[in-house]
């Protein structure tokens, strides 16, 4: 008689879940049901949307499951008549406690964006590139109680350049933590026992969710940790700054090195190849702006507008 596929349980929510939920289909495991947050208002009209990975599973035929939470025992009770051999988790949003975590055969894996212990917790993309790491990576990591603290299975590494943002850096992690599920399920469909690495208790943060106002410029910074802060920011929530009295979205930027001599936020330059403001330390050259209402434009478009900027610079 044949074995059975593994039967596994795939919990997510955002795009950056899509992948690793396409890789569980692809594996030859069987996708027995998906479970995600429940539909939220989006958009201008506030209408009930689904998450993304809940267009995925819907599309592909998959079983929906959107519990609030876990603390009503109908809802364990629900997860463990799907009997799943394991729990795939990535980006789900909700904790898993101890009772859930215990219901598959082989647990619950989960894939995180980072290179643990480093940035544990929500937002462990964009508080890489605020701390100016080179490095960044996902890992395969079986669950336990603890946020983010159990042994890796599988790691994968990517650098971390000056032009990424946390966009390129979101998707270029999301295809990774594709890559390292697909190979761990593949290594576990044959009969092989993935061997976990302990975390070191050594170079742990704790990667807190962006909050909109962590995105307002303050310009008594060094201009490098400003610039991290437009590409971490980037796609959201987009960092704002004052610029000659007009309030800006700054959606790329870099920093020029020297001395200015200038009272931070001070217009130093403003030409086609972009608006220098003067910081605490060095400049930001400002290259793509929004005004209020408008959309993303170049310096050159935004100095069209407001041409007196380069006579006050100049």
């Amino acid at each position: 008689m044949a074995a059975r596929p593994l039967r596994v349980v795939f919990a997510g929510t955002p795009d950056f879940a899509v992948p690793c939920l396409e890789a569980c289909r692809a594996s030859g495991a069987e996708v027995v049901a998906v479970y995600t947050q429940p539909d939220r208002p989006a958009g201008r009209g506030r209408k009930l949307a689904a998450s993304p990975v809940k267009e995925a599973a819907v599309a592909a035929g998959i079983p929906v499951e959107q519990p609030e939470s876990f603390k009503a025992e109908a809802d364990r009770e629900r997860l463990a008549r799907y009997a799943p051999d394991l729990m795939v988790v990535v980006a789900y949003g909700l904790i898993l406690p101890r009772k859930v975590l215990a219901i598959p055969r082989l647990g619950c894996w989960n894939v995180h964006a980072s290179l643990l212990p480093r940035w544990r917790g929500a937002a462990p993309i964009q508080r890489a590139i605020l701390a100016g790491d080179t490095e960044s990576g996902v890992d395969l990591m079986q669950m336990e109680a603890g946020l983010d603290t159990g042994p890796v299975l599988i790691e994968r590494c990517t650098p971390i350049t000056a032009d990424d943002t946390g966009g390129t850096l979101h998707d270029r992690l999301s295809a990774l933590g594709a890559e390292a599920l697909a190979e761990g399920l593949r290594r576990t469909l044959v009969g092989e026992v993935l061997a976990p690495r302990v975390q070191a208790d050594t170079g742990v943060e704790y990667a807190h969710k962006l909050d909109k106002a962590e995105a307002r410029l303050d310009f008594t910074q060094p201009a490098i940790a400003l610039e991290r802060k437009v590409r971490a920011f980037d796609p959201w929530p987009v960092a704002e700054g004052d610029v000659a009295g007009e309030r800006l979205r700054i959606w790329a930027a870099r920093a020029v090195e020297g001395r200015t001599g200038a009272a931070p936020g001070t217009v130093l330059a403003a030409t086609r190849d972009g608006i220098d403001i003067a910081c605490a330390e060095g400049a930001l050259r400002l290259t793509a702006v929004q005004r209020a209402g408008g959309r993303r434009i170049g310096a050159a478009d935004y100095l069209n507008a407001r041409p007196e900027l380069k006579q006050a610079a100049s």
